[in-house]
């Protein structure tokens, strides 16, 4: 697992289990970004084996690299053109994201 510090929180359980719980739903294995978001933390960005996303806000993204490593089925990923192509999304998702 990462190693951990005063600085670097760990990941929480409810964390832990928001994210084994997408991979559970959505297949093995799942994909993992982790992107800065400012003071607010990090962004993983969970990508399914089926294409569909997920997230999981944590405090920094060295606590984000913790929480992949630790959730078995979750690899870590950049975006790259086989991460982005392995993303499936629907007009659905595409509408909520316009603020429609």
């Amino acid at each position: 697992m990462a190693e951990q510090d005063e600085k670097t929180p760990a990941p929480t359980a409810r964390q832990l289990a928001a994210a084994r719980r997408f991979v559970a739903e959505h297949g093995k294995p799942a994909k993992g970004v982790v992107e800065t978001i400012g003071r607010a933390g990090a962004r993983v960005v969970l990508i399914g084996a089926d294409g569909a996303l997920g997230d999981v806000i944590v405090p920094g993204a060295d606590t984000g690299a913790a929480l992949i490593e630790a959730v078995e089925d979750l690899e870590p990923a950049e975006w790259d053109a086989r991460t982005v192509g392995a993303v499936k999304i629907g007009p659905a998702h595409r509408h909520r994201m316009a603020g429609r």
